[in-house]
């Protein structure tokens, strides 16, 4: 087929420059995303987490889990219940502290609950103990459905929940509730990163309450009624070992081996939980 269009070195030219910076693009973003992996990398292994801590590496996935969810030093980062030890806090608190904000949404401090209250005491002492390592770091609060208000509205890049939606379960608006909070904290194209316990899609809800795992079809149906959009899923943090039908539910496992001391090898030699690993994003 013979074409009219003639030769131009003007569009040449301009076609030739913009490949060429797509292409310094593609390796300034690789090169990025290589130093932040190595980046946490070492903050992961550092000297400021205890022994235990670090030895949780192997099961949790922390580098190729911030990766995943496309964490940058420079974002404004808000993670939900971070526990009395905050061991991705530990990560993130530093990785954060020079160019970025972290909050921790840590329990509601005039809680009924004694456990709450107690929990968010030894995070403080934690935190104040180590101002060098949590500069970056605010503490708010979220209790559903009093305290929801877990950073400025639209002001967050990441939203980050690790092992949490099934506490969420035992009263049906809380889980809601704290969906619509994550959602109001992020920016418009913001990510919402869920890593959780993984239910078989057949259990009830009061299934999930007793055994501490939640179904994706559950988690994502929740957070979509928030307004959330699923934008991808990963396997990393998958175990096909987990049978999910313990005695004392996910708390059977490791790190709780909770139960039976005789039986805890067993439990042992499963490790930890299969957990879904969830990115959604805050539609613009």
């Amino acid at each position: 087929m013979k074409t009219n269009q003639r030769f131009s070195p003007r569009r040449g030219l301009i076609t030739l420059l913009a490949l060429t910076s797509l292409g310094g693009a593609i390796t300034a973003n690789a090169t990025n995303s290589e130093t932040s992996n190595t980046t946490l990398s070492k903050i992961s292994a550092g000297d400021h987490r205890s022994e235990s801590h670090i030895a949780r590496n192997a099961n949790r996935h922390p580098v190729e889990t911030l990766a995943f969810f496309d964490i940058q030093p420079d974002m404004t980062v808000v993670e939900i219940w971070p526990g009395s030890g905050g061991w991705y806090t530990e990560i993130l608190a530093p990785y954060l502290k020079d160019s970025g904000k972290l909050y921790a949404a840590h329990f509601d401090p005039n809680s009924s609950v004694q456990f709450f209250r107690k929990s968010l005491k030894k995070f403080q002492a934690k935190i104040a103990d180590h101002p060098d390592h949590y500069g970056a770091l605010a503490i708010t609060a979220l209790g559903a459905p009093q305290e929801l208000d877990i950073a400025p509205a639209n002001s967050a890049d990441r939203v980050l929940t690790f092992r949490n939606v099934h506490n969420w379960l035992q009263q049906d608006e809380n889980g809601l509730a704290v969906f619509q909070a994550m959602y109001k904290a992020l920016k418009p194209g913001g990510i919402l990163g869920v890593v959780e316990h993984r239910a078989p899609d057949h259990f009830t809800v009061r299934e999930m309450r007793k055994s501490g795992y939640s179904s994706e079809t559950f988690t994502i149906a929740l957070a979509k009624k928030a307004g959330f959009k699923l934008l991808d899923k990963s396997e990393l943090n998958a175990n096909t070992k987990d049978t999910k039908d313990h005695p004392n539910g996910v708390w059977s496992l490791p790190p709780t081996l909770r139960g039976d001391v005789e039986k805890q090898q067993k439990y042992l030699n499963i490790g930890e939980s299969d957990r879904m690993t969830l990115k959604f994003i805050k539609p613009l």
